[in-house]
C-alpha cells in the first residue's frame, strides 16, 4: 500500500515544491486526536467533573505537537518510517513482541473507531449497532481505496474534508451554550478528585497522544514528500513544523470544545456519561440543531478515524515484519472485535473509555524509541534532537509512564 503512495512523491521534489504543497501529513495524523474515543472521554471528564480535567487536554496536545513533529523528523530525514528503523534495530523475538503490542494498540483504536461510527449512524437513522459497525468498516475500506488506487493526495484531501466536517459538528455547540470563562481557567490548574478521575485523564492522554499516529506521520510524511535532498531538509522540516502546529491547534480546539460544551451544558444530567445520552441530553438542552451537529462530527470522526486507524495498522505490519496483508483481508480481521463488542451488547461508551486507557499504555512503546532515534546523531546527522528538545520530550515520556502507573495502583488498591 505505501509502494503505489510513494510513486506519488517524486524522489528529490519536496524541498522546492510551494509551501502549501508540503503540507498535509499532520492533518491525517490529526485525525487520531478527534476519534471517537476522543468524544467518549472528553465528554465523560466534563460531564462528571465540569472544567476540572481540562488541563489534562492542554498538556496532552502540547506533548502531541512535539511527538509528531519528531515522527515526521525522523521519516524526512532517513526516508524510513519509525517501524521501519525499529526493524533494522530489533532482534527477531524483540520485533515480533514490538509488533504484538502495536498491533494490540491498532484493535483498541479500531474498536473506538467502529464503535463511535454506529452509535452515529443509530443516531442519525436508527440503524442497529451490529449493521452499523458493518457498513463503518465497508466505507473505510473505501476511503483506503482512494489511497491504493489514487495516491496519497487524494486520501490526505478526503480525510482533511471529513477533518472540517468533524470541527464543525463539535466546536458549534459552544455557540448553543458557551462556557464560563473563569472556570475554565481553573480547569488549567494540574489537580485530580480521585482514583476515577486519574482513569479518565489516562484515557483522555490516551485519546490524545496515540501511537498509531505516531507510527502513521512517519510513513504520510515519507510518502507526501518523497526522498528529500539533503540541501532542501531545512525548508522541509519547516514546513513540516507548520503543518503539525496547525493540524493539531486543529484537533485540540476540537477536544477542548467537547469538554467545554459538557462542562457548560451536560453536567449533572442523568444519562450523558454515554454517547446516547449525551446526545439526548444535548437535543434536550440546546436544541435540535446543536444534536444533529453533535451526530453529524461523530459519524465523520468514526469514518476518517477507522480508515487513519486502518492504514496504520498495515504501516506497523509491513515496517516491522516485511508482511503486507490485502486491505480487505485486514479490514475484516481487525474489524471483528468491534462487531463482537456490539453483537453482544457491551456499552459502547464504557468500551470507548476503557479503549483509550489501552492506548494508554501503548504510548511509551512508540515515544521512548522516537525519543532516543531523533537524538541519535549518527541516524540524524545536524538534525538530532537539541538538548531542549530532548530534556521535553524525555519530560513527556516520563509524565505519560508515571500517569499510568498512578492509573494501575489507584485502580486495583482504590
Amino acid at each position: 500500500m505505501t509502494t503505489d503512495a510513494r510513486a506519488d512523491a517524486p524522489a528529490r521534489t519536496a524541498g522546492r515544491r510551494p509551501l502549501l504543497r508540503l503540507l498535509g501529513p499532520a492533518f491525517v495524523a490529526a485525525i487520531a486526536y478527534v476519534d471517537p474515543g476522543n468524544v467518549a472521554a472528553n465528554l465523560t471528564a466534563g460531564a462528571g467533573y465540569g472544567y476540572l480535567l481540562l488541563w489534562v487536554l492542554v498538556v496532552a496536545n502540547a506533548m502531541a505537537v512535539l511527538v509528531q513533529y519528531l515522527s515526521a523528523k525522523l521519516a524526512v530525514i532517513t526516508d524510513r518510517t519509525l517501524p521501519e528503523v525499529l526493524r533494522d534495530r530489533l532482534g527477531q523475538k524483540s520485533r515480533l513482541a514490538f509488533w504484538a503490542q502495536a498491533e494490540l494498540v491498532a484493535v483498541a483504536t479500531d474498536l473506538a473507531e467502529v464503535i463511535g461510527g454506529a452509535v452515529a449512524l443509530h443516531l442519525l437513522f436508527h440503524i442497529p449497532l451490529l449493521l452499523g459497525g458493518v457498513i463503518v468498516g465497508v466505507v473505510s475500506v473505501a476511503v483506503l481505496a482512494l489511497q491504493h488506487r489514487n495516491g496519497v493526495r487524494r486520501f490526505e484531501a478526503v480525510i482533511m474534508g471529513l477533518l472540517l466536517v468533524i470541527v464543525i459538528g463539535f466546536v458549534s455547540g459552544n455557540f448553543y451554550s458557551p462556557p464560563d470563562a473563569g472556570e475554565a481557567v481553573k480547569g488549567l490548574v494540574p489537580r485530580f478528585a480521585g482514583s476515577e478521575t486519574v482513569l479518565i485523564a489516562a484515557s483522555m492522554l490516551g485519546a490524545t497522544v496515540m501511537p498509531h499516529a505516531v507510527y502513521l506521520h512517519s510513513a504520510m510524511a515519507r510518502d507526501h514528500h518523497g526522498t528529500v535532498a539533503p540541501e532542501q531538509r531545512r525548508r522541509v522540516l519547516g514546513a513540516t513544523r507548520i503543518d503539525v502546529v496547525a493540524a493539531l491547534v486543529v484537533a485540540g480546539l476540537v477536544n477542548i470544545s467537547m469538554l467545554l460544551l459538557a462542562a457548560s451544558a451536560l453536567r449533572g444530567v442523568p444519562g450523558t456519561e454515554t454517547l446516547e445520552g449525551a446526545h439526548a441530553a444535548v437535543a434536550t438542552h440546546l436544541g435540535t440543531g446543536a444534536a444533529l451537529f453533535f451526530a453529524i462530527g461523530l459519524l465523520a470522526s468514526g469514518l476518517a478515524s477507522t480508515s487513519v486507524g486502518a492504514y496504520a495498522g498495515a504501516v506497523i505490519m509491513q515496517g516491522l515484519l516485511r508482511i503486507e496483508v490485502p486491505l480487505l483481508v485486514r479490514r475484516v480481521v481487525t474489524l471483528i472485535p468491534a462487531l463482537v463488542c456490539l453483537g453482544i451488547g457491551v456499552d459502547p461508551t464504557r468500551a470507548l473509555v476503557v479503549s483509550q486507557v489501552v492506548l494508554s499504555f501503548g504510548i511509551p512503546f512508540a515515544l521512548i524509541p522516537l525519543v532516543r532515534l531523533t537524538s541519535s546523531r549518527e541516524l540524524m546527522g545536524e538534525h538530532a534532537n537539541r538538548r531542549a528538545t530532548q530534556v521535553a520530550a524525555t519530560v513527556a515520556v516520563v509524565a505519560v509512564v508515571v500517569l499510568n502507573v498512578a492509573l494501575l495502583w489507584l485502580t486495583f488498591t482504590g
